[in-house]
């Protein structure tokens, strides 16, 4: 028996309520023309997608770490395999009586 389960979207990476770059620079230097990384206020490193344009994708702690992740989440996606390095660890719902 195989474990079916569905594919992870970008859609999903992104989630309901995705933060969206409304100021992205003129000479911003594209990572695989489809990324940039943005150092934020707060000594962090940001990637923004440039498809959708300005979407927020990954946040951490080093420049190489979240250039690093974010190749790697998008090729997982890009290959349909990221569903296998994923899982629900708690839903989130309460059973049972209160």
């Amino acid at each position: 028996m195989t474990d079916q389960q569905p594919k992870t979207t970008l859609r999903d990476s992104l989630g309901p309520n995705n933060t969206v770059e409304s100021n992205i620079p003129e000479d911003v230097t594209w990572i695989d023309d489809a990324f940039y990384i943005k150092h934020t206020r707060f000594g962090l490193f940001t990637s923004i997608l440039k498809e959708p344009l300005g979407a927020h994708f990954l946040t951490g702690a080093t420049e190489d770490g979240v250039t690093e992740m974010t190749r790697w989440h998008l090729k997982c996606l890009q290959d349909g395999t990221l569903h296998q390095y994923s899982r629900v660890v708690n839903s989130g719902v309460v059973s049972g009586k209160l």
